[in-house]
């Protein structure tokens, strides 16, 4: 529904900021993760999700896709609510995150507050293949994309989608593939590509 909101920081607070775009501020819940990521900054692009409940619409930011990503592969977990998994990604980042799960590491989940045996088991089991699968698939995306056709056409179609101007696009994503050299990955690519923008 609200893919991402980019505008002023206006309210920095670890669990919460508080977005103006164009005259609306947006209270976006976030994790330590993101609260880190986005420092002082005073313009900011956060990739959103909406949680609606009976009694509340609530906006969860991201300060990259792939915490976004298991944020709702989280919530996709019996058990899982909206809160847990910003309290699971705030306790660890991603990376770690991810490799407990793939390492079926419960005692490392369960240190997390509120995260009990038998959730941190679902978590696991749901979670396992999902991540196992999503990490091969990146190795694969950064090592086998040979001249950079694949990766360079990705990160074009996410520059455009994130409204950047195709000529734009273009030089900063072959700045950005210049610079890198063999190694990147498309989520760093479209990083580096936004800086150069």
């Amino acid at each position: 529904m609200i893919a991402f909101l980019k505008g002023r920081l206006v309210h920095r607070d670890p669990t919460h900021v508080v977005i103006d775009v164009n005259g609306v501020g947006y209270l976006v819940h976030i994790s330590l993760q993101t609260f880190s990521d986005i420092k002082e900054q005073e313009n900011i692009m956060l990739f959103t999700h909406l949680s609606i409940r009976e009694d509340a619409h609530v906006l969860f930011g991201f300060s990259c896709e792939s915490e976004k990503r298991l944020f709702q592969q989280l919530i996709s977990v019996n058990g899982v609510g909206p809160s847990t998994a910003v309290v699971m990604l705030s306790y660890m980042n991603s990376n770690e995150l991810k490799s407990s799960i793939v390492k079926e590491d419960a005692a490392a989940l369960q240190s997390i507050k509120g995260i009990g045996g038998k959730t941190a088991q679902r978590v696991i089991i749901e979670l396992k293949d999902k991540l196992k699968k999503e990490s091969w698939e990146e190795t694969q995306t950064s090592v086998s994309s040979g001249p950079h056709n694949t990766l360079r056409k990705e990160a074009l179609s996410a520059l455009l989608t994130l409204g950047l101007p195709k000529l734009v696009a273009e030089k900063s994503v072959d700045a950005a593939l210049k610079k890198s050299g063999n190694t990147i990955t498309l989520e760093d690519l479209v990083k580096q590509a936004l800086k150069n923008a």
